[in-house]
């Protein structure tokens, strides 16, 4: 995760003008693994964003994997910066993830307040998925443990 994280910081570092930033953003939005449109549904969608996000995360034998969907271009590239770095991971690990990456790009102090909310929702919705699934992974290596 540091890896992938320190890559965005060095990525974004590359641009001087906020406007080339947010185009990187829309860019790295276009490639986001997309969630299938049947869970686009009230039960995915990321309360707190004024834009309309999904994302669903599945257990991949103890690493999470989320794929997203927003109707919005830089909620898209918002929630694809995320899943990049957070993407296939021990699912204890993205519970806990530090995302102060986000800091050293830059991208809070350029967002608006309903964009930094959305943000902080979906960093929210991550760790409580990835939360949910390190509990069912760890309940189910201790009965198996037991038995």
């Amino acid at each position: 995760m540091e890896q992938e994280a320190q890559a965005l910081v060095d990525e974004f570092a590359m641009f001087d003008d906020w406007m080339d930033k947010y185009q990187y953003l829309i860019d790295m939005g276009a490639g986001l693994p997309r969630i299938d449109d049947a869970y686009k549904t009230d039960e995915y969608r990321i309360s707190g964003c004024q834009a309309q996000v999904w994302l669903r995360a599945e257990d991949n034998d103890g690493r999470i994997r989320f794929t997203a969907d927003s109707d919005a271009q830089i909620t898209r590239g918002l929630i694809a910066m995320l899943i990049r770095v957070l993407n296939n991971q021990p699912a204890r690990d993205v519970a806990q993830a530090d995302v102060s990456f986000l800091d050293g790009i830059g991208m809070k102090d350029h967002l608006s307040p309903t964009r930094k909310n959305g943000l902080d929702s979906m960093i929210k919705q991550i760790r409580l998925y990835a939360a949910a699934l390190a509990a069912k992974h760890n309940t189910t290596s201790q009965h198996r443990a037991t038995t």
